[in-house]
């Protein structure tokens, strides 16, 4: 039966994607510095389009817009609103924070020109995956108390990294192995990013590169007694973090700053976001991070939407016409007992 259903989806995105190759205007444009590429639907609107800005994955390592492909999430957007996807600086080559910097760059320049491109000042959306979804979570908070630009309708965070604090969490512990993203990786990136190598990786992923005083101040927003109990059965045990090692918080001191870690920003930004949709998935080390902030969203009064695959795994969205779901018991992988702990490759 899940097979079937994986399979379904996966001939509806083969059949989307033809369609598209026939019905869109793709161009190639700068905003402000910042190379973009722009999905415009040929068909004629009545009325001014949605707009959305997709920051696409890679752990701010890799990844590019390369060609029109199902393997983007923005796919599911393209047949009916504009689309803006930034080609973002990569690290480890430009560090924290050029990712960040170039997607809020591009966004305020599309939400300047809204009318050239025919879309509703009122249903503009940010969406991204994995860091992508971090960079939308950024830009959103960023954007939140402008009064000089368009407020945005909603933001989209498809299995996000939202904190680099503790790599600790239920389930980094559950899916230390599990592809598509390891527990180390997660780490290598987040690294990559902030300070351009990945020295002090083991101290990270042990915790001991965050002062005392600053575990304190945010353990009311990152603590495993926020995730809710039935996310904790498969083999979790609460961690004891390392000594503090100060010569670490100094290179990566800038984990703690919001617009890398935004389930940090104060309850004043929270407040403020639009309308939110959060996918997560059990078998991802990530999933703590979109549980926490969801909380965030809820607890500050914002609407949220949350879907969770219970047999999702990080990258799942990329994968569907990729040929990777043909293969006999793929699936089969990510399932299994729940009470089992995945292996480390």
């Amino acid at each position: 039966m899940e097979n079937s259903k994986y399979k379904r989806i996966d001939h509806f995105i083969i059949q989307l994607e033809t369609l598209r190759l026939v019905s869109l205007f793709i161009k190639d444009l700068w905003f402000d510095k910042v190379p973009v590429r722009i999905y415009q639907p040929k068909a004629p609107s009545a009325s001014q389009r949605r707009g959305v800005l997709f920051f696409h994955g890679g752990g701010w390592v890799f990844g590019s817009l390369g060609k029109i492909s199902t393997r983007n999430i923005s796919s599911y957007f393209l047949l009916l609103h504009l689309s803006v996807c930034p080609r973002y600086h990569l690290a480890p080559e430009h560090k924290y924070p050029a990712a960040y910097e170039d997607c809020l760059s591009a966004s305020q320049h599309f939400l300047q020109h809204l009318q050239h491109y025919g879309v509703d000042p009122a249903r503009v959306a940010v969406c991204g995956d994995s860091a992508g979804g971090n960079l939308a979570a950024a830009v959103s908070q960023t954007l939140a108390g402008r009064s000089d630009l368009p407020r945005l309708r909603a933001q989209i965070l498809i299995y996000p990294g939202l904190q680099a604090l503790d790599f600790n969490l239920p389930s980094y512990q559950q899916n230390r192995g599990v592809p598509l993203l390891f527990r180390e990786r997660a780490v290598y990136y987040s690294l990559q990013y902030v300070q351009g190598d990945t020295s002090n990786l083991e101290e990270v992923l042990e915790g001991s590169h965050i002062p005392p005083d600053i575990k304190l101040k945010y353990q009311k927003w990152v603590s495993p007694d926020n995730i809710p109990e039935e996310f904790k059965v498969r083999g979790y045990q609460p961690h004891k973090p390392s000594e503090f090692k100060p010569a670490v918080f100094e290179k990566v001191k800038r984990l703690r700053e919001p617009t890398l870690c935004p389930l940090l920003a104060e309850d004043t930004i929270i407040q403020q976001l639009p309308e939110s949709f959060i996918l997560t998935c059990e078998y991802d080390v990530l999933r703590d991070d979109g549980l926490l902030y969801k909380k965030r969203l809820e607890d500050n009064g914002v609407p949220v939407t949350w879907y969770h695959l219970e047999d999702g795994f990080h990258g799942i969205i990329n994968s569907f016409n990729s040929g990777w779901f043909r293969s006999n018991g793929r699936l089969d992988a990510f399932k299994g007992d729940k009470n089992q702990k995945p292996q480390k490759p």
